[in-house]
């Protein structure tokens, strides 16, 4: 299975959780009793909260998928780092290149396509965290160029 049906998959599941548990929620209100109403009230707000998350993640997940198509398309994909036979990108030399893609970033802070480049080498050294923002500043990046 491919990362983006199992992707696929998952959001549907919890397409279908959310709207189980808003049905529950609206049998719960419609009962009348306090706690009731309470624990239905509860289960409206947090499938709201949970498709407003299933939603920022599919469409990271569609932008981000676009710009390295994009970026695919012009030839600026490849890294030039060393790869494991696995075909992931080498940690340790990740990290040690790490130093070129920041100084690409900070001297085009503009630049989608830099700061695609740094989330791409954070995403390699194993920082999701700063990789989830620097690609999230390269969609916002290219949102305001357009």
């Amino acid at each position: 299975m491919t990362v983006k049906a199992g992707a696929l998959l998952m959001a549907a599941l919890l397409a279908l959780y959310l709207a189980l548990v808003g049905w529950r929620a609206v049998q719960f209100v419609a009962t009348g009793e306090p706690v009731a109403v309470a624990m239905g009230v509860a289960l409206i707000v947090l499938p709201i909260i949970a498709a407003w998350a299933l939603w920022r993640e599919l469409s990271f997940g569609i932008r981000s998928q676009a710009l390295v198509k994009r970026l695919e398309a012009e030839g600026g994909l490849d890294l030039e780092l060393p790869l494991l036979p696995s075909g992931r990108p080498d940690r340790a030399a990740a990290g040690a290149e790490f130093g070129r893609f920041k100084a690409e970033a900070e001297a085009e802070p503009e630049s989608w396509r830099a700061w695609l480049r740094l989330g791409l080498a954070y995403d390699a050294a194993g920082d999701r965290r700063r990789a989830r923002q620097a690609v999230r500043q390269a969609i916002q990046l290219d949102r305001a160029s357009r």
